[in-house]
């Protein structure tokens, strides 16, 4: 509540007058802004926003629940292990940099669904100059959310619970095509909840939550029972120690007591970019994925968005539509007391539930890496998803050491397995919305005709990531994904900023703290990105 309070105290910063144009718009009237090639905006009423209490505490489970059980996925479950067991705990810093960044964007890309029903991603397209230029761009930006490392992941705690053991495809052959056999079964597994089930959003939350439940609820009480109290300094401790690096001969400094003691920037070991670099992309959400949690304002019927609608599935969505194009409101005292309680919601959405989710989330898999497996260990590149296993079954040993090797493979089933209907939901929702709303072949639709175009795009994605399941390794898959999520974000905290401060009143735009906060955590992603490329290219001279 803190935190929420500090966010408020931000935007009550700001104060401007209401723009004309939307001001003076009526009901039942459209609005135009940004490029001319967009269709314009409906305009209505804003309710106000519903009185949470304990009581109806399921109302106050929204997007921040869903993108959590998201966010438990690849970097932790994947990187975080990796890069903890090899560097300990003082490298967490830069997940809470990176989670931090993240509550800023979410934040602010559900501004503008709360103003305009729309999820950000049209807000994108309706800046100059225009949608056909956005969508190369973004088609480039988006290209890594093809790569389904995650269902590659997947595949190994499910052979090394039929086995009994890890797979090794390095030396058996046969283990390596049953993988990829497996992998695509998950795949095709974790496309079912946006097939079935009524709204989509609303099937996804309910596998989130059942996850979120399960996964941290199992970690938890390994790490209480077993992780000594300096494991628990070390990891909670690191998620603070911002600035600390590893530095060649194995060792860590940190850059600003070096520089404040006057031995200069320390010697930065090149060869800890890509782990860490990734682990900061995929740490939370990270890249175009990120945008889904305006989809799920939306579909959750928050501000405008009870007036646009959701995308149904194909199967059970009978009534459920989406409208072609957002609805606004004008900015009248009466709007503005209720957009001040929708904001509210976001606040509580992503302080309460998404930012301390994500943080556990991270905590626990790499409590379990520095805890039990050797420092400097080196896992092959099958073997990610199940490689603490062994260590803690080796550990408590007997029966309940196998009991927990068990379940720790089938919590890494349940971490990386909704995780891919997450990513899978998002690109396809991504660019369904932008084809529904710019396509003017598909804006003549009947609004219950939306799944089917989802559907056929769902089609496309699953052929596409059975491409690359067969073509490349899990980890390969993620290091070039993760790149590109640096590069994805940064550029999408730039443009969300754009969108809020020219599309929307001047009233609902953010202050200017908010405003430096979001170039900040785009100045961040985008760093991330250009070091690791640098590093790259250096390599391949």
């Amino acid at each position: 509540m803190l935190a929420g309070s500090f966010f408020m105290a931000l935007e009550m910063s700001e104060t401007e007058s209401a723009r004309p144009s939307h001001s003076q718009a009526a009901a039942g009237e459209q609005l135009h802004a940004g490029s001319t090639r967009m269709p314009p905006w409906n305009v209505g009423e804003l309710d106000d926003a519903p009185r949470l209490s304990w009581r109806h505490w399921t109302q106050m489970l929204g997007p921040g629940l869903l993108m959590a059980g998201a966010a438990i996925g690849g970097g932790e479950w994947l990187m975080g292990p990796k890069v903890t067991a090899k560097y300990g705990g003082a490298v967490m810093w830069l997940a809470t940099m990176s989670l931090m960044c993240q509550v800023i964007y979410n934040i602010e890309a559900s501004r503008y669904t709360l103003y305009s029903g729309e999820p950000i991603m049209l807000g994108k397209f309706r800046t100059h100059p225009g949608p056909i230029f956005w969508m190369f761009v973004y088609i480039a930006l988006d290209f890594g959310s093809l790569f389904p490392y995650l269902a590659a992941n997947a595949a190994t705690p499910v052979l090394a619970l039929w086995l009994g053991k890890l797979p090794d495809p390095d030396k058996i052959p046969g283990h390596k095509t049953t993988l990829q056999y497996i992998s695509y079964g998950i795949l095709m597994l974790s496309l079912l909840p946006c097939v079935f089930g009524g709204k989509i959003y609303n099937a996804l939350k309910w596998i989130m939550g059942i996850k979120i439940v399960v996964v941290l609820g199992f970690l938890s009480f390994i790490a209480l029972m077993y992780s000594s109290a300096s494991t628990w300094g070390s990891i909670f401790g690191g998620l603070f120690q911002f600035g600390t690096v590893p530095v060649k001969g194995n060792g860590m400094e940190n850059v600003f007591t070096s520089l404040w003691t006057g031995k200069g920037f320390p010697d930065f070991a090149m060869d800890a970019v890509p782990p860490l670099a990734a682990f900061a992309a995929i740490a939370g959400v990270g890249g175009m994925a990120q945008s889904s949690i305006s989809n799920y304002t939306r579909d959750q019927g928050w501000g405008m968005g009870r007036h646009v609608g959701a995308i149904p599935s194909l199967v059970g969505g009978k009534n459920i539509e989406l409208s072609h194009v957002g609805t606004v409101f004008k900015p009248t005292e009466q709007s503005q007391r209720h957009w001040k309680r929708w904001y509210w919601h976001v606040l509580r959405d992503q302080v309460v539930i998404w930012m301390p989710a994500c943080v556990i989330g991270v905590a626990l898999p790499a409590m379990l890496s520095v805890e039990f497996l050797p420092r400097d260990i080196v896992p092959s590149d099958w073997t990610i998803a199940g490689m603490t296993a062994d260590g803690v079954a080796g550990r408590v040993g007997g029966n309940l050491g196998a009991f927990y090797w068990y379940m720790i493979l089938f919590c890494g089933f349940l971490v990386l397995v909704p995780s891919t209907s997450s990513a899978a939901d998002g690109f396809v929702r991504r660019w369904v919305d932008v084809s529904w709303t710019c396509l003017k072949s598909m804006q003549g639709l009947d609004p219950k005709k939306i799944k089917y175009i989802y559907f056929g795009f769902l089609s496309v994605y699953f052929c596409s990531s059975i491409f690359f399941l067969s073509v490349a390794k899990p980890v390969g898959l993620l290091l070039i994904a993760t790149n590109l999520n640096n590069f994805a974000l940064g550029v999408s905290c730039f443009h969300t900023l754009y969108v809020n401060c020219s599309l929307l009143p001047p009233p609902l735009r953010p202050s200017w703290p908010m405003r430096i906060l979001l170039a900040l955590s785009g100045f961040f992603f985008l760093s991330l990105a250009i070091v690791m490329l640098a590093v790259t290219l250096k390599w391949l001279s």
